[in-house]
């Protein structure tokens, strides 16, 4: 959930270089200033392969080069295609228009001229299109400074609104359609919504900022899109599934204001709880942050917490204990599900943050306390005795065929793991060994950066 990211190596991608070209450059713009300005946010390349016939390949060019502009006013591209020559060797020459249409459907134009005119003719875009929609909260961000370039006055604050829109409506889906290649090109792993299924909630970033004429101008700088799914017997549940903050304004604390929206929204209207679908690990970590920050407030498990610290403290923990993984009694679990809407699985990921906390100073207690993560990275993985975890397959005896046959029980871990771990136990430990590294150096930047927002809190009160 969020940028998409190359996992390639360095030798894959010099061999996938001679097969194909397939990389384009991006621009993101919000004016005819912008365009033409050398500066203008350039992304990293985008691997354009699959929206290419046979297997990604282009045929055909050579020096290819592929450049998109995308208006951050109205969502318009326009694609240039520049190349040194080009030429037929036995298998064509790719229709690179035709391509760059399949991504960018109606909002792909034609000329430069018609790109630019539309930061004219489209500047009311979002303004029009969320007219319907609801205002759920309304904040200043500080130490934000207005490009100059796009006609804006220069300021120290920035005025967001977070906007609900229910996709069922038809002006949510028009601009989700003009939002589908961004979709597409910059957020891992996703598909377009059903812009029909009004169970589909669109909740936007807007900025207004105001231009040198004395003109409100709105600016879309990020979205979510979210799942309300039925909670028997009368509550709902809310997944978010497609997180996007445009890359102009990333790292400026904005995802982080998405996520403070949604949780109260979650907490507003008692929805059973809200969860992420597949977060990529940078979102998984603003999360936990976020969420960490929250428990820390949240008086009902603080005793919990100080009996789970005090127990660490003591030193020489058994590896027998009932419990080797130090986690939340059930009864905390649910008052933080019922109350602030954080599910199991996530909790229990703060948990360990919060423990690491509550050993201040931690250096006294860390060999005991990486061999709880060390448990409970083993249990979720390997399993408690059996080798198993999460859930589990059992062949049984049976009159019908032995290759259908089987149970499936969800062990006590209650987490299936997706890690894969080699068949070799030498390297297997070391596997485990370098995902509890991992997990503690995540913890405690989780713990630092907790830590200092504390700090700076208490120091903006007084």
């Amino acid at each position: 959930m969020g940028q998409k990211q190359n996992h390639h190596s360095d030798s894959d991608l010099s061999k996938e270089t001679k097969k194909r070209r397939r990389v384009a450059f991006s621009a993101v713009v919000s004016s005819k200033e912008e365009f033409h300005a050398p500066e203008s946010f350039v992304l990293d390349p985008v691997d354009l392969s699959i929206f290419f016939d046979d297997d990604g390949k282009i045929y055909g060019y050579e020096g290819l080069k592929i450049t998109i502009w995308v208006s951050s006013v109205s969502f318009h591209a326009y694609g240039e295609i520049t190349f040194q020559s080009s030429s037929d060797r036995g298998k064509g020459v790719t229709d690179l228009k035709s391509a760059l249409q399949r991504i960018f459907a109606e909002t792909l134009v034609e000329s430069k001229d018609e790109f630019l005119q539309t930061f004219s003719s489209d500047k009311d875009f979002v303004r029009t299109t969320i007219s319907s929609g609801e205002v759920l909260k309304h904040k200043v961000f500080s130490g934000y400074s207005g490009d100059s370039n796009n006609g804006l006055a220069n300021s120290a604050t920035s005025d967001i609104e977070a906007v609900r829109m229910v996709v069922g409506d038809i002006a949510a889906g028009h601009l989700y359609s003009r939002l589908i290649p961004l979709v597409f090109l910059l957020v891992d792993g996703s598909s377009p919504i059903d812009v029909t299924d009004p169970c589909w909630e669109l909740y936007l970033i807007i900025q207004k900022e105001t231009d040198l004429q004395g003109e409100v101008q709105y600016r879309l700088i990020g979205f979510t899109a979210v799942y309300r799914f039925y909670h028997y017997p009368d509550s709902s549940r809310l997944r978010l599934s497609q997180i996007l903050v445009l890359p102009p304004y990333q790292h400026k604390g904005y995802g982080r204001y998405i996520l403070e929206v949604l949780n109260e929204v979650a907490i507003s209207e008692n929805v059973f709880d809200f969860t992420i679908e597949e977060p990529l690990d940078h979102f998984q970590h603003i999360r936990t942050c976020v969420d960490t920050l929250r428990l820390l407030r949240f008086d009902p498990i603080q005793h919990s917490v100080k009996v789970a610290v005090s127990l660490l403290k003591q030193g020489k923990l058994s590896k027998k204990t009932n419990n080797p993984r130090l986690t939340p009694p059930s009864s905390a679990v649910e008052d933080v599900r019922k109350s602030l809407k954080i599910n199991k699985k996530q909790f229990f990921q703060c948990w360990e943050v919060l423990i690491y906390l509550g050993l201040n100073p931690s250096d006294k207690h860390m060999d005991d306390f990486v061999s709880i993560i060390s448990n409970r990275v083993k249990y979720d993985i390997i399993g408690k005795d059996s080798g198993t975890s999460g859930k589990q397959l059992i062949d049984v005896p049976s009159d019908f065929d032995p290759e259908t046959s089987f149970v499936m029980f969800r062990s006590e871990a209650n987490e299936s793991s997706t890690v894969q771990l080699d068949d070799n136990q030498t390297n297997q430990e070391e596997q485990l060994e370098k995902l509890v590294q991992e997990r503690v150096k995540e913890i405690q930047l989780i713990a630092e950066k907790v830590t200092l927002h504390l700090k700076s809190s208490d120091a903006s009160v007084n």
